[in-house]
Formats: structure tokens, sequence, C-alpha cells
């Protein structure tokens, strides 16, 4: 299977999920276009208390819908957009990408992957269990590895559309493995 959007979403303002769309219109160095959450600094509600002027890392929030279904195996009825992801994925290992891979999404828009998404304690307001499924602890090191998605920022803009394809660009060099951002 080839990797495609399956769904994307948006929502203009600060709420947990993200409704569907038709599409969405991703703004270089911005985001989603109409999306909380766009803009050059952070937008994330905490890190704008605290750190105002710092980059927006985090404009473009992917998932992997293989994680729904993962998560469906164990009772949690999970769908694309309910955990505030903007773009949902399949066929594309999304955790597995170094920090600065290119994902060519649809025709024109390039998005750049900067970290993992650091899940927060609404998601277990969401439903209830919820949290402690979206963290995987490595029994050997004892880290843990955040599943819900990565964070990207918009390289070049373009509108995004479920069924769109997805094309992966590596870095050259040595590969960084994700971070929370």
């Amino acid at each position: 299977m080839s990797a495609r959007v399956t769904a994307v979403s948006s929502n203009g303002t600060y709420s947990f999920s993200k409704p569907n769309r038709a599409s969405i219109t991703l703004l270089t160095g911005l985001g989603v276009e109409g999306d909380v959450h766009a803009g050059e600094t952070v937008k994330h509600r905490f890190r704008m208390k605290h750190e105002p002027q710092q980059p927006n890392l985090r404009q473009v929030h992917l998932m992997h819908e293989e994680l729904f279904d993962e998560l469906a195996e164990k009772g949690f009825s999970v769908a694309a957009g309910e955990l505030g992801e903007n773009i949902s994925t399949r066929g594309i290992d999304l955790l597995a990408l170094p920090t600065g891979a290119l994902l060519h999404i649809g025709a024109e828009a390039i998005v750049e992957v900067t970290g993992l998404r650091n899940p927060c304690s609404q998601i277990d307001s969401f439903q209830k269990g919820l949290l402690k499924e979206v963290f995987e602890l490595d029994p050997d090191t004892g880290d843990f590895t955040f599943k819900s998605g990565v964070m990207s920022v918009v390289r070049q803009g373009g509108v995004v559309r479920p069924g769109d394809p997805i094309k992966v660009e590596l870095p050259t060099g040595p590969h960084r493995p994700l971070e929370r951002v």
C-alpha cells in the first residue's frame, strides 16, 4: 500500500478535536489556513504563556491511522481528527522518520517533520485510559516512545485532500531521531 492522506481536519478555535474537512490549505511558514495553531510563533496555549516568541515547530500535526487500529484492538474508538491532528495518514511509518524528513503531500504541499507530538492529559478527558496507550515504554532502556503522531512545519504550501499521495524525502547526512516538540 502506498502512503496516502486519509483525512484532513482543522479548527479555528481551541478545542481538543478538529472537524474533518473536504480539504485544507497549507500556507508556507504558517500552517493550516484558518487553524488555531497556524502562525510563525508558538500557538500552543501553555507555550504561548511561557515562550511566546519561540518558532512554531507544531504548525501541522500528522497522525497515522494505524494507531487507531491498534487502539480499537484495546477497546478504544478513535476517528480522524478526534485527537487534534490536521492530517491523518495510512501506509507511512511517521514515527520512524528522522527529524528534517520532507513529506511531499498531494500535488504541491511539502512539510518538514520537526518532532514527535507530546501527548497531554486532555487525551484522558477524551477517553479515560487513552493517554497510557499512546506512550510505549522500552523495557530495555526505560525510554518512552510517543505514538500520537508527528509535528511539522510547512515548507511549501498547497491544498491537501483525502486520497492525496505522500512521498518521503529523507534528509542528507546523518539522521537525527525524532524528539518531542
